[in-house]
């Protein structure tokens, strides 16, 4: 067997598209910052991946999306952001506060909810496809290995920014994206991230990144979120409704839907 110094030289003589593995691998596409410099110092290309499938794991119940992405749908571009089955609470989808998201730089205009009952894989397929989209935000969270492909491919031939959210039990199986990323509260902040990067082009991590919000009207409008579904969930519970669990570190806020279907439109 050659020496180890050997595979050293070879290695140095690789060309510098070709990845190595104890190294983050260079980006093969465009990505967007994340907002937070220690996340983008960990991703490969220092963001979040244009043309490819992110992939963002969370316990059931917990919905930390917009707290971790909406830094990047701020930069993305000026296009509609897709949303392709919602989570629900009661049948009320959970979707984000617009008017606080307006107030943030994020018109509610650019919104688009799509109604897609069980055919979630073909509308966000359909999505990617549609040249103005900047961005499609999907909830799986059921989802078989040649269906994230299909997703993966449609994304990289458009080119679009593509975040697919699952349950923590997915991390157990496996995936076609290219990043995947756990989700939690954090424990140290009130409106913090606990961010644990489980697949990347490159070498593990083996520790957890604290992701915090990049301002203080944005850790204000997430507090606020948080009490507002706490106080519809208890208001549901008092008029005899079946128990209702709200996880810490919820955001986003029940709201007539009516809004977003106009936009749709």
């Amino acid at each position: 067997m050659p020496p180890a110094s050997s595979f050293h030289r070879y290695a140095a003589d690789l060309p510098d598209h070709v990845w190595r593995a104890d190294a983050l691998a260079a980006p093969q596409a465009d990505t967007v910052s994340s907002g937070d410099a220690a996340l983008d110092a960990q991703l490969p290309g220092g963001g979040w991946p244009v043309g490819a499938l992110t992939e963002l794991l969370q316990a059931p119940g917990v919905h930390l999306e917009w707290r971790l992405l909406l830094p990047a749908l701020l930069r993305c571009g000026q296009g509609p952001v897709v949303l392709v089955g919602a989570p629900t609470l009661r049948s009320v989808a959970l979707l984000p506060f617009a008017p606080a998201l307006t107030g943030l730089g994020l018109p509610w205009q650019r919104l688009l909810w799509l109604r897609a009952a069980d055919a979630q894989l073909w509308v966000a397929e359909q999505a990617l496809r549609c040249a103005p989209v900047d961005v499609v935000l999907v909830w799986l969270p059921q989802a078989r290995p040649q269906e994230l492909r299909r997703l993966q491919l449609a994304a990289a031939q458009h080119h679009k920014l593509l975040f697919v959210m699952r349950h923590s039990e997915a991390a157990r199986t496996a995936s076609p994206a290219v990043l995947r990323l756990q989700l939690a509260p954090c424990a140290t902040h009130a409106t913090g991230l606990r961010v644990d990067i489980l697949k990347r082009q490159g070498p593990p991590l083996g520790r957890a990144l604290e992701v915090l919000p990049g301002s203080g009207q944005l850790a204000r409008m997430l507090a606020a979120q948080d009490h507002r579904l706490l106080q519809t969930a208890s208001a549901w519970v008092g008029r005899g409704a079946a128990r209702v669990t709200v996880a810490s570190g919820v955001i986003d806020g029940v709201m007539d839907a009516s809004a977003l279907d106009r936009a749709a439109a």
